[in-house]
């Protein structure tokens, strides 16, 4: 799978990030939410599945 950098939040580079597979479908790269309160919160959370914070400035950029 190929990913092509589209956006981060980071002045240096690192994350949070979005990424573009080929297929057009997003890839995120971020902290992992730990939180346990905004964790029990969450439903039909799927084996595997994880969760990572992205800033609203971040999404706002591609409006």
């Amino acid at each position: 799978m190929k990913l092509r950098f589209l956006s981060s939040a980071s002045n240096s580079g690192s994350c949070p990030s979005l990424y573009e597979t080929e297929d057009g479908d997003i890839v995120v790269q971020g902290y992992k939410l730990t939180d346990p309160e905004a964790l029990s919160q969450l439903r039909d959370v799927l084996p595997g599945e994880e969760f990572v914070i992205v800033p609203r400035s971040l999404l706002d950029s591609f409006k």
